[in-house]
């Protein structure tokens, strides 16, 4: 999967774009060809029994609505290397990671700005006792602008298929997106 380990959208909309456009693999249990790509709005897809467009433009508007809104992070446990290996062992190592959101969410936790969004800095998680070479952390939180590129093709499909009650708010994180992607 293409997503760094964890990364924190720039603002409300934009967490509220990145919940829209998550995507995964097809699992044995899911209608479609495993392994393919789907998206998945919040994962809510398959139990949301309104316009998906319609409930990504709620969010948008919970957003007009509440002074003080939650940070949003994306986290990816199962980014693979060349080897079709997991890089993240996941489990209980995952705490490491939600440390740094919850530092990042209290103001603290160094991050980098991508186009993405902010990933963790190199030293920014504590790795403590866990053995992981430097090349697959920074495989881990890399972001690679040319295949985001291409993902971002692959969103303006599939916002697309939504029709018109798609949220233009949504439109504008994707083309916000695209103007960072071509300032790298």
């Amino acid at each position: 999967m293409l997503a760094p380990l964890v990364y924190e959208a720039f603002s409300w909309n934009h967490g509220v774009y990145v919940g829209a456009t998550m995507a995964s693999e097809r699992t044995s249990a899911q209608y479609g060809k495993q392994g393919e790509v789907r998206r998945d709005p919040f994962a809510m897809l398959p139990f949301c029994g309104y316009n998906i467009a319609d409930y990504l433009k709620h969010w948008i508007n919970i957003g007009r609505s509440t002074q003080h809104l939650p940070k949003i992070f994306h986290v990816n446990w199962f980014r693979r290397g060349k080897n079709n290996e997991f890089l993240w062992p996941g489990y209980g190592e995952n705490l490491r990671v939600l440390e740094w959101v919850l530092q990042r969410a209290r103001g603290e936790g160094a991050a980098k700005e991508t186009p993405i969004g902010y990933v963790p800095t190199a030293d920014a998680l504590d790795m403590t006792g866990l053995d992981i070479a430097p090349k697959i952390m920074g495989e881990l939180l890399k972001v690679d602008s040319k295949a985001w590129k291409q993902e971002a093709e692959e969103i303006d499909a599939f916002f697309d298929s939504l029709g018109p009650r798609m949220p233009w708010e949504l439109r504008n994180e994707l083309e916000a997106l695209r103007r960072r992607l071509d300032g790298q």
